[in-house]
């Protein structure tokens, strides 16, 4: 390794608290390589640097001047609930240590120090403690309602704690080379999250070569990863690049892994292990440097069980699983793709359309979108594009979706009972009714000439809420 003169960056900052200054020194030779380190000879002094600085990590005696270590820990986290603290205890305080646990410690180490012990705890401890600011730099960007823009996952929507998740994990898997296999059924954004994990990756100035391997061909699919030499065979005129290539010093995606064949699976495997490819009619082996980061909507262990996938494949793939939600198990997630879809849609196809209305949302978020986040982009487009107004209405959304019963829509060939396409299209038509006259019950069962008792007995039999129930307001009578 050259050394260029420049000290490697600090990871945190660490109080010793010992009233022993051979003890401090000794600490501080240990971890003044990687943090910095902080001295204090008793619990007050302590308090005092900790009022001054942040702190990462205290590694706090039991035996100190004045009050014990584990009377100063109270106060210590009482100041900086999020500080990390280690006790330090003879091998007969045993019992102390675990009381301080009990009290919020992290942990404790044993006198006299071990100095792998003690590197391995800091390590940790402060590995936490990254995490935890990364936590709550999360929950501050969602309350601000500027997470994906001030992230680096633009185009990712969603406060649903396994959204949150998945954005801790990519946090913590983009600076790192490891293999990612991304699970999920279609359409719930597994391009997306490998494109973030790209943009926060050190490869991130490097290009992201995406390939839908289930969309090319059988007899292309070798030459589009690999590549060909000039006359590999018919119609190879020149010698060409594969994605394993273009995308060298970069990252390289894989949608649809599951359709890979298997022959091409060694190839992969290959390039996972050895990080070299040959080209089709090449002669000698090639080196690479890509990230591979691979998704599939298949159950890719029984995949191997069915003999259909490499099971040394599927370990090297499976380093990180990540796996994303359906839209049905996240609902709560829908308003915010709807108001981020109806904006950039209307911004696209140049429409003065803003929002939805109460009834449209309401039916939107029942919806079980088994197309997920890609179907729902879709039937916003229409509605934006189809809107007599700013504002989506009911009548905008597509009766299948509106009315999900039957999955089909009244104008098909679907072979309804006379009776069931009826119950449909009165359904659908009383709801758009009422949306229209923002749910006024009494003038919707005027315009509809029945009591609107009868309306009030219809929409219970649907478990249709009128907009405003459920959280206690009066809707309109």
């Amino acid at each position: 390794m050259i050394d260029d003169g420049r000290k490697p960056a600090l990871r945190g900052t660490v109080l010793v608290v010992d009233d022993e200054e051979g003890v401090r020194a000794s600490v501080r030779a240990i971890l003044e390589e990687t943090c910095e380190v902080l001295e204090a000879e008793n619990g007050a002094e302590a308090l005092e640097v900790l009022r001054a600085r942040e702190v990462d990590l205290v590694m706090l005696d039991q035996r100190l001047p004045g009050d014990a270590g584990i009377d100063i820990l109270p106060r210590i986290k009482a100041a900086d609930p999020s500080t990390i603290v280690v006790l330090a205890t003879a091998v007969r305080d045993v019992r102390t240590a675990v009381e301080a646990l009990r009290r919020g410690a992290y942990d404790y180490l044993t006198k006299p120090f071990d100095v792998d012990d003690i590197l391995l705890l800091v390590e940790r401890a402060l590995e936490k403690r990254a995490l935890e600011r990364e936590v709550l730099r999360l929950r501050s960007a969602l309350s601000g309602g500027d997470f994906q823009a001030s992230s680096g996952f633009e185009g990712m929507i969603g406060r649903h704690p396994e959204m949150v998740r998945i954005y801790q994990l990519i946090g913590q898997i983009a600076p790192t080379p490891t293999t990612v296999l991304i699970t999920g059924e279609s359409g719930t954004g597994k391009e997306l999250i490998a494109r973030a994990i790209h943009r926060q990756s050190p490869r991130r100035t490097q290009p992201l070569i995406a390939v839908n391997v289930a969309a090319i061909p059988d007899t292309l699919i070798e030459s589009e990863l690999f590549g060909h030499e000039k006359g590999a065979f018919t119609g190879a005129h020149a010698r060409k690049l594969g994605k394993f290539e273009l995308g060298h010093g970069g990252t390289v995606f894989l949608d649809e892994i599951g359709s890979l064949r298997l022959d091409l699976q060694a190839k992969l495997l290959r390039v996972l292990q050895e990080r070299e490819i040959d080209r089709v009619g090449g002669l000698r082996p090639i080196q690479v440097d890509v990230r591979v980061l691979a998704a599939t909507n298949l159950n890719l262990r029984q995949a191997v069980k069915e003999r259909a996938f490499r099971e040394d494949l599927y370990y090297r793939l499976n380093v990180v699983p990540l796996h994303v939600p359906p839209l049905r198990e996240r609902r709560e997630d829908i308003p915010f793709l709807v108001e981020h879809f109806v904006r950039k849609i209307a911004r696209e196809c140049n429409r003065d359309v803003r929002g939805v209305s109460q009834g449209a949302l309401e039916v939107l978020t029942r919806y079980d979108w088994p197309g997920n986040v890609r179907e729902l982009e879709n039937v916003i487009h229409r509605a934006v594009v189809l809107a007599a107004g700013p504002v989506v209405q009911l009548q905008d959304v597509p009766l299948d979706v509106a009315m999900p019963e039957t999955g089909s829509r009244l104008g098909e060939d679907s072979g309804l009972p006379l009776r069931e396409a009826c119950d449909q299209f009165e359904r659908q038509y009383v709801l758009r009714v009422l949306e229209r006259v923002q749910w006024n019950v009494s003038r919707a069962a005027r315009l509809l000439g029945v009591h609107r008792n009868t309306v009030l007995a219809k929409l219970s039999g649907w478990g249709v809420q009128r907009p405003g129930a459920a959280d206690g307001r009066s809707a309109s009578l």
